[in-house]
């Protein structure tokens, strides 16, 4: 609206007519045309009189213009006024379009999200040496060949650690059913002042013969979790009596113990099974 406004008073200021302040007109050739005008008024048709003719009749039939007569600017024609609103009325249509243009532009850049280049596999895993329920030494060498799912947790959680090993061996089962494919689940304890090896034992052999629990010093155990990026903490602790706030994640790790992928809480037994076979079969090809 600003520039329809800027625009309308450019052209008032164009076709203004355009007045130069002269000296009075004579007033002999005033009376002369009063004098005309009084002898002709009987008659029907009043005639106009002559202006271009008194002028010449006063300067001895000069075209130049007396001196003392006011001067008037001819007005804009109707033809260089309609070209001059076609012409803005253009321009401020190319405009609006280049801005809505631009500003479409800028949209699209910014909603559309633009993939990067791979970096390679995320840093997860890497050496450690832990106890195993047996009480056996273990490190990450004893799981070569295999493929291995491994879950970060605590023996005294009351409900969050049970149902993940629950899912996890049921889905290990179902991949053996029906793949025929071998994976070792593993047990990682992030609460070594009270999992001990007996502890650890027993808790382990209440969901599955074949998982595999392991435990260690404190040093042992926060370098393995820094190792596999496991956040974990004690919470609401009451002497002995404590809880472990951990993350709730499964590593899927290759023969070469190297990671491939990552099962959160949010898979069931069947999507988890599927996609576990779904890794072994494209590793495989």
């Amino acid at each position: 609206m600003n520039r329809i406004n800027g625009f309308l008073g450019i052209v008032r200021t164009t076709i203004r007519p355009q007045l130069v302040p002269l000296s009075n007109p004579n007033k002999g050739s005033m009376y002369r045309l009063l004098a005309s005008a009084t002898t002709t008024s009987d008659q029907t048709d009043v005639a106009k009189p002559d202006h271009d003719s008194s002028v010449k009749e006063e300067t001895g039939g000069s075209d130049q213009t007396p001196p003392g007569r006011p001067v008037r600017g001819g007005p804009v024609s109707w033809l260089s006024l309609v070209l001059l609103i076609m012409t803005g009325g253009g321009l401020l249509f190319y405009y609006d379009r280049e801005k809505k243009r631009h500003i479409e532009g800028l949209k699209s850049a910014t909603s559309t999200v633009k993939q990067g280049p791979t970096v390679g596999t995320a840093a997860i895993g890497g050496p450690f040496k832990l106890v195993d329920h047996d009480g056996k030494s273990i490190t990450e060498k004893d799981f070569l060949g295999k493929w291995t799912l491994i879950y970060f947790g605590f023996t005294h959680c009351p409900d969050i650690c049970p149902d993940e090993l629950q899912k996890m061996t049921a889905a290990i089962e179902k991949i053996r059913k029906t793949s025929r494919l071998e994976v070792v689940p593993v047990f990682i304890s992030v609460d070594p002042e009270r999992d001990s090896v007996e502890q650890v034992h027993d808790y382990v052999k209440e969901f599955h013969p074949d998982l595999i629990g392991l435990t260690g010093s404190p040093s042992e155990v926060r370098q393995v979790a820094r190792a596999y990026r496991v956040y974990y903490m004690k919470t609401e602790e009451e002497g002995s009596d404590y809880l472990v706030d951990h993350s709730i994640v499964m590593y899927l790790m290759d023969p070469n113990m190297e990671f491939v992928k990552f099962f959160g809480k949010n898979y069931d037994v069947d999507t988890l099974a599927e996609g576990i076979t779904k890794e072994i079969k494209m590793y495989k090809k």
